[in-house]
């Protein structure tokens, strides 16, 4: 008996090291591929309409999704917000608990998820179909680098596109509850507006804001081309691409939402 809880104990240790030794392998093969993109960057912005042409199709084409949940999230910010700010008295501060919910914390996190979810896995998708049909290889074997041409500009693109796509899903938030809360609950529309712009700071919910959505930006697009230049070159493989893309990149964004509030708001 205690001979096989001992091997069932070895066997589980030999199986957990199995997966960290895996895992330590797979970061550091993400790190090397982190510097060789960054280092074939300038390739790829020297035909600059490559990564124009990524942000068509990873910002723009995500542009209906975003605006569209911006919109009903800020709208369900004005009621939640109003019932809330009526039992103290504060519903004229229906404006600032609006603005500074989404410019401080769910209009990065919230259009970050959106666009893992339909520009990151679109993203793994395509570099994963070109690896399974050889197609970076012939690039290879032509004197042509895949990562230059094929990778760095997805990764530009999604880097470039997610600060704006976060700025338009707060706007459009702040144009939600302001339908909600002037127009069809009634609260009065000068303090909604004049309490929003005494209260938001530009430096401290603004700009962080755009920081958030920033570093957002480059881990969903740095999973998302490494998990399709990685992928099993079959269609299981580029499955199973996708699904990592969306469950890494949902799990860096909400960590990484943790880490950058804890840094920036210590001090206020």
């Amino acid at each position: 008996m205690a001979e096989r809880v001992v091997s069932v104990l070895v066997a589980l240790a030999r199986a957990v090291g199995r997966r960290v030794n895996n895992g330590l392998q797979r970061l550091g093969f993400a790190a090397r591929f982190f510097v060789m993109l960054l280092v074939y960057s300038g390739q790829s912005f020297r035909r600059l309409n490559l990564t124009l042409r990524e942000i068509y199709f990873s910002g723009f084409q995500s542009l209906l999704i975003i605006l569209v949940s911006g919109l009903f999230i800020g709208m369900v910010l004005g009621l939640q917000g109003y019932e809330t700010l009526q039992r103290y008295g504060s519903s004229e501060a229906l404006g600032v608990l609006v603005a500074l919910s989404l410019t401080r914390e769910l209009g990065p996190v919230v259009s970050a998820l959106l666009f893992a979810s339909r520009a990151g896995s679109s993203i793994t998708a395509e570099i994963g179909l070109m690896k399974a049909t050889e197609q970076l290889t012939a690039m290879d074997m032509m004197a042509v680098n895949p990562i230059a041409r094929v990778v760095a500009p997805r990764f530009w693109g999604g880097v470039l596109s997610m600060p704006l796509l976060s700025a338009l899903f707060s706007t459009v938030g702040v144009f939600g509850g302001y339908l909600v809360g002037v127009v069809f609950i009634g609260v009065d529309e000068g303090a909604f507006w004049s309490q929003m712009q005494g209260s938001v700071d530009f430096r401290f919910d603004v700009w962080n804001g755009i920081v958030k959505s920033f570093v957002f930006g480059v881990a969903v697009s740095l999973i998302a081309v490494f998990e399709g230049y990685d992928a099993t070159p079959t269609a299981e493989g580029v499955s199973s691409s996708i699904k990592r893309t969306v469950v890494y990149s949902a799990l860096a964004i909400l960590a990484l939402d943790f880490v950058l509030t804890s840094f920036m708001f210590r001090g206020m």
